[in-house]
């Protein structure tokens, strides 16, 4: 799986609240109209930032908060490919697994905002376009790489009947 996109540069301890804003979430269960509020906490207009296909880079504990999974499915319909962090929260990555949504563990130090970026999810790679630096990624657990192949753990399951083990 190899992604291209965007950076869009965000900070540490993300929270899902930030992500998916709850007060939000009691006005419409339209997850493209959530979108339109995703991060406007932090950064208000991020949503119109984004260009389909684009990362979320962020620093240490992103999609820290409460486990619900509103947060993935808000930034997959917001047209964000993955999402790269030094840490996730562990809810948030398995909800972002389970759902499509490729995430990768890097240090993201050296990543800018706006600079282009080649995600090669299988090689465990990250090629900066912008300035021709290459980083690795921390790999998936084969049974994750599985599931995200696959579009998410209910395609998964439909795909191979259920579950292998």
């Amino acid at each position: 799986m190899v992604l291209e996109g965007r950076a869009l540069k965000v900070g540490d301890d993300i929270n899902t609240d930030y992500i998916a804003p709850g007060r939000m979430k009691v006005k419409t269960e339209d997850f493209r109209e959530l979108a339109k509020h995703l991060l406007e906490d932090i950064e208000p207009g991020f949503y119109n930032r984004i260009m389909p296909g684009d990362f979320i880079v962020a620093g240490r504990n992103f999609g820290c908060g409460s486990s619900r999974e509103h947060a993935p499915r808000v930034i997959k319909a917001a047209g964000i490919a993955a999402v790269l962090a030094k840490s996730f929260a562990r809810l948030f990555f398995r909800n972002a697994i389970n759902l499509g949504l490729p995430v990768a563990q890097c240090d993201t130090d050296e990543i800018f905002d706006g600079e282009r970026l080649v995600l090669d999810l299988e090689s465990g790679s990250i090629h900066n376009k912008t300035r021709g630096v290459e980083l690795s990624i921390k790999p998936l657990p084969p049974v994750m790489w599985e599931i995200l192949s696959d579009g998410g753990l209910i395609p998964h399951y439909l795909a191979h009947g259920g579950f292998r083990l």
